[in-house]
């Protein structure tokens, strides 16, 4: 009988491409999504109906769980949303599973790079102290925690993905948005503090990732998954017009400064990589050439 993945967030970004790594690797996906029909692979449920979830949980009785569903943009603007969705969301799915006459073999929770907030380390690591900026942030902090205390019944395994980008994402995150203007012919980039250095990994390698430490065996910790190195934003948009064969008009916005604001941000891969066995990262450029080749309307 084909094993069942279950995937929260399976209508985001990177719910999709999740979807069809499971795929690739023998699972039957069932998703769960807010809004919408329920049918053989997909169920409309609310993370926060806890009644309603658990339902699901005991139909779909899934052999591998990945947890997606959250607010994943760090400057979302209803902060008692971030907390409900991202750790009490979080909660309701675990009591549901660890009810689970037979518990999955694997439950990988997303978790975020921004638990680690700002650091003089060159590159995070696992054992890099936690100090959240951001009600984002701690939210996802919170709910690492609230994944401990479950560690006891459930197989979890907390993966802490640093900046990842690809086709389907949202405009309003950085990247994505300066390919969009680029597809569009807009030149005028309205922009925020182009000096901070992020982590950036392809999707497609994230979610190939992810896999891997479903089969690795790896439980009871977390791991971050990065590309091991950090650009600057300012270079990430000369790389665009340098494949694009444009050049931009870049005005900085005060109002697109954050307030807290991590100024570096970028990871050690060596755990992970030591658990998997080795693993080769896109370079950016491939990513960005990727994106840059897609028509709009492919996303």
């Amino acid at each position: 009988m084909t094993p069942t993945a279950l995937v929260t967030g399976i209508e985001g970004f990177t719910g999709p491409y999740m979807a069809q790594e499971l795929q690739a690797m023998g699972y039957r996906v069932h998703g769960l999504r807010r809004h919408g029909e329920s049918g053989e692979d997909f169920s409309a449920v609310d993370l926060l109906d806890r009644g309603g979830l658990g339902d699901v949980v005991e139909r779909v009785r899934p052999q591998v769980v990945v947890h997606l569903a959250g607010i994943s943009h760090v400057a979302h603007s209803d902060v008692s949303a971030i907390y409900q969705a991202n750790v009490v969301g979080t909660r309701h799915l675990l009591d549901a599973l660890a009810h689970l006459k037979q518990t999955p073999a694997c439950v990988l929770i997303a978790s975020s790079a921004h638990v680690y907030g700002p650091s003089s380390h060159a590159l995070l690591t696992e054992q890099s102290p936690m100090a959240p900026f951001n009600d984002y942030a701690v939210s996802k902090v919170a709910a690492e925690y609230v994944a401990r205390l479950y560690m006891d019944r459930l197989p979890i395994v907390l993966a802490r993905p640093f900046n990842y980008i690809g086709i389907g994402q949202s405009p309003s995150f950085f990247v994505s948005k300066v390919v969009d203007h680029a597809h569009r012919g807009e030149r005028v980039l309205r922009l925020g503090n182009l000096d901070v250095e992020r982590d950036f990994t392809d999707v497609r390698d994230l979610v190939r990732c992810y896999g891997l430490l479903i089969e690795s065996g790896l439980r009871g910790g977390a791991v971050n998954v990065c590309s091991g190195r950090s650009v600057s934003l300012r270079s990430v948009i000369e790389l665009i017009e340098e494949l694009a064969g444009i050049s931009f008009d870049i005005h900085s916005d005060a109002e697109l400064v954050r307030d807290k604001e991590v100024n570096r941000l970028a990871g050690s891969n060596a755990h992970f990589i030591a658990q998997v066995g080795g693993f080769a990262f896109r370079p950016l450029r491939e990513t960005l050439d990727w994106m840059l080749r897609t028509p709009r309307s492919g996303w």
